[in-house]
């Protein structure tokens, strides 16, 4: 919940619960970001809200301060297996973050959570149901597989809130979301919230199919926390890739980074020379036990590792404060997904740096990504010095790694590991 550029807009000015307002006020929250600001007197109001903006800039906490104070205004009861918020986020590391917002804001209130996702501790969530209920938390293919053992149902749900709506469609999710959503009281009956980083088509239309005349707000994306990352970009051919890293590392030093990658086989392959070669770091990766990923995370964002290396996973919805770098590996095929990572620097009014390799394999990208940004991203030549002969990587353990998934399964080649021997010019062997 770290709060980005400000607003004057002090949180005592408005209309909330006075136990919210001494939360706030532990947590050294005094002033609005653009988002709270212009959702917040809205959502208060009672209106439903539709909102655009993009990670890190403080809908977390708008939608929390919302749905608390609802629930605390009403009268209504809280019984098992009958919640009264349904908050439902694309990834479980979004539902986890949210769910470790909530919990800290709301620590002193009545009110009771709940989170479902895949993955793990499935009984344990299930006697979450055992106890009454007043906000739950998940990623829709667990709660529809509860709802289904009718462990609860949604007759009671006051609030909905949808996160990352563009990422429920990208994901393939959107399905699932229209049948928790068709199973809720009329929208007219609840308080609606709705945030994307886009409002395509498909996404107003889920708003307008599900929510009661909600109030369009848009905070623009080129913020001063864009502003503040200093980009690059080099053109490695694909067998320089792991050395021009390790060189880079070596000659930045950067306090916490993260190393973003298309595909989990890639992320491993450079947790791997990462390891081979004496540079500690944390993955995040769909073959690691979803309580190794969370051991992992919580170690990174508790200064443990310096380096995260992650898919796009961790480019959404993860508070991790004091990111000094992001690498983009690979260029994202989506410029929309390009902002999303380098939004991992540069938050809480700091400065940040992004480096972008745009190798053999995906350099049409960056057309796309500077269309989308409307930036010239500066090119950065590479010298023979910046390259680093790697030795040989480590091997991650007690994973099955397939060999061609990702974004490009059918390519025979992978640009994540080097030749013996590499130099400028040079084709590997």
């Amino acid at each position: 919940m770290g709060q980005q550029h400000l607003t004057e807009l002090e949180f005592s000015a408005l209309n909330l619960d006075p136990r919210l307002l001494a939360s706030l006020k532990q947590l050294e929250f005094n002033y609005c970001t653009p988002i709270q600001a212009t959702s917040l007197p809205l959502l208060l109001d009672q209106k439903d809200v539709s909102g655009q903006a993009q990670t890190g800039t403080g809908k977390t906490l708008a939608f929390l301060l919302a749905c608390a104070q609802r629930l605390l205004q009403s009268t209504l009861p809280t019984l098992p297996g009958r919640p009264r918020t349904l908050i439902l986020a694309p990834t479980r590391e979004l539902a986890i973050q949210i769910h470790k917002d909530a919990e800290v804001l709301l620590a002193d209130l009545p009110l009771n959570l709940a989170i479902c996702y895949g993955g793990k501790a499935y009984e344990q969530q299930k006697r979450q149901f055992d106890q009454p209920v007043d906000i739950l938390i998940g990623t829709p293919g667990r709660l529809i597989d509860f709802f289904k053992q009718k462990l609860f149902n949604l007759k009671s749900i006051e609030v909905m809130i949808l996160d990352e709506a563009d990422r429920m469609f990208d994901m393939g999710f959107i399905t699932d979301v229209r049948f928790m959503l068709r199973r809720l009281p009329e929208p007219e009956k609840r308080l609606n919230m709705l945030f994307s980083a886009t409002m395509a088509q498909k996404v107003m239309e889920l708003a307008y199919e599900h929510m009661n005349e909600p109030q369009l707000i848009k905070i623009d994306a080129d913020t001063p926390a864009v502003e503040r990352i200093e980009q690059s970009v080099y053109h490695p051919a694909n067998h320089e890739k792991i050395p021009l890293l390790l060189g880079l590392i070596a000659k930045l030093k950067p306090q916490r980074s993260i190393i973003f990658a298309n595909t989990k086989h890639v992320t491993i392959r450079i947790w791997e020379y990462l390891q081979g070669n004496g540079v500690s770091a944390a993955i995040i990766s769909g073959d690691i036990h979803q309580n190794k990923r969370e051991s992992l995370l919580k170690k990174f964002h508790d200064g443990e590792y310096s380096i995260l290396v992650a898919t796009d996973v961790a480019s959404r919805g993860l508070h991790i404060p004091d990111v000094t770098h992001v690498f983009n590996f690979d260029l994202p095929d989506q410029g929309e997904d390009y902002v999303h990572r380098i939004g991992r620097t540069a938050r809480a009014g700091k400065s940040g740096s992004a480096i972008s390799f745009a190798c053999e394999d995906y350099a049409m990208n960056l057309i796309d990504i500077e269309t989308y940004t409307r930036l010239t991203i500066p090119t950065i030549s590479i010298s023979n010095e910046m390259l680093v002969e790697p030795k040989p990587p480590a091997k991650l353990k007690g994973l099955r790694v397939n060999q061609g998934s990702g974004n490009r399964p059918q390519r025979p080649r992978h640009n994540n590991g080097p030749p013996r021997r590499h130099h400028r010019n040079k084709k590997a062997v």
